[in-house]
């Protein structure tokens, strides 16, 4: 998760250079007054993110596969504590009932 978090932010940090340099070339408008970073953050954001769809597929879907294998194992390890207990717990009934 750490490498696909990572490759996102290089992806939206390239878009933020090439978006930065097309804005103070004159191929994207300015924004109005003091708002032209708050302008260049935006595009960049939305340049970014179809490309990193695309772009990072197989690693979103590497990903989620690593986070649903921690889920099952999860999962798994809650189950067998609660048969443990379930075990635990009918032994002491069965305990108390013959004494």
């Amino acid at each position: 998760m750490l490498r696909y978090t990572l490759m996102r932010l290089g992806i939206f940090a390239g878009c933020l250079v090439v978006v930065w340099g097309a804005v103070y070339s004159g191929i994207f408008p300015r924004g109005f007054g003091d708002s032209n970073f708050l302008w260049v953050l935006l595009l960049s954001m939305v340049l970014s993110a179809p490309i990193s769809w695309v772009v990072l597929r197989r690693e979103r879907d590497r990903a989620s596969e690593q986070i649903v294998d921690r889920v099952d194992r999860a999962k798994a390890n809650l189950e067998a504590n609660r048969s443990q207990e379930d075990l635990a717990d009918d032994s002491a009934r069965a305990q108390g009932q013959t004494s």
